[in-house]
């Protein structure tokens, strides 16, 4: 059975710096920990109010030579700064100013018109480029539609339903999200999924076999306050691997 990546995103370290301001904690030196602990890359959502990471951190992060995975809203001003920047890899999210974090997947098959020169550009540029979206047929062929090889499915719906302690809803998110890795498989999509994902929760997302790799950041950096970024890292590196080798 393949082996899940794990990407860590940062944000959430620059969360905790920008609240005091000055340089600590630094999300470079989170991100080089992470990596150091077993993760395969670094996710890193540059918003356009910059409550998280600023385009100094990911200039930073971008020199210090780490896989960077940048998560980005569809617009002119992010789509100039990965063309400067050069990431691994964008990550095409939607964003609105007044939520709390990522709400819901792109609408990329309503948007499809305006997305589709925005990721043609991206891809000449040589920057692998993803969609992050709700597990529906609609989108994953909107995707494909786009000329986009990847798609994050959104795992938030599930995970608000665990918090709620509704088993059944988890268990319906669960069946969606199984339902929609088949589907984006047979139409020749790498799926990735992620948010909102913790110890308690991930090893049901990591057992789906057509998941290959999971993206999480706010809980790590959560966990990171109790035991430390690189433990958590760690134990969560473990827990994707039990599940998988148990599919």
């Amino acid at each position: 059975m393949t082996r899940v990546r794990l990407g860590v995103n940062i944000d959430h370290v620059a969360t905790v710096r920008n609240a005091r301001g000055g340089p600590h904690p630094d999300p470079v030196r989170a991100a080089e920990l992470a990596m150091a602990a077993g993760a395969d890359g670094i996710t890193a959502h540059l918003r356009e109010d910059r409550r998280h990471i600023n385009d100094e951190d990911l200039a930073r992060l971008v020199k210090a030579a780490l896989p960077i995975n940048l998560e980005m809203a569809a617009t002119d001003e992010m789509l100039a700064i990965a063309l400067k920047s050069q990431p691994h890899a964008c990550c095409l999210v939607p964003e609105r100013r007044e939520e709390r974090t990522t709400e819901g997947g792109l609408d990329a098959a309503g948007q499809h018109n305006r997305l589709k020169p925005m990721i043609q550009t991206l891809k000449s540029a040589g920057i692998a480029v993803t969609l992050f979206i709700e597990a529906g047929r609609r989108q994953l062929e909107a995707a494909v539609s786009l000329g986009v090889p990847v798609v994050e499915l959104h795992t938030g719906a599930y995970q608000e339903a665990g918090l709620a302690g509704d088993s059944e809803a988890v268990a319906d998110h669960l069946e969606d999200l199984r339902q929609g890795a088949r589907i984006a498989a047979t139409l020749g999509l790498e799926v990735h999924a992620g948010h909102g994902l913790t110890f308690d929760n991930v090893g049901a997302i990591a057992a789906i076999p057509e998941v290959v790799e999971l993206q999480i950041g706010h809980f790590l950096v959560g966990e990171a306050i109790f035991i430390g970024l690189d433990a958590a890292v760690k134990r969560m590196r473990t827990l994707i691997d039990e599940a998988r080798s148990a599919v």
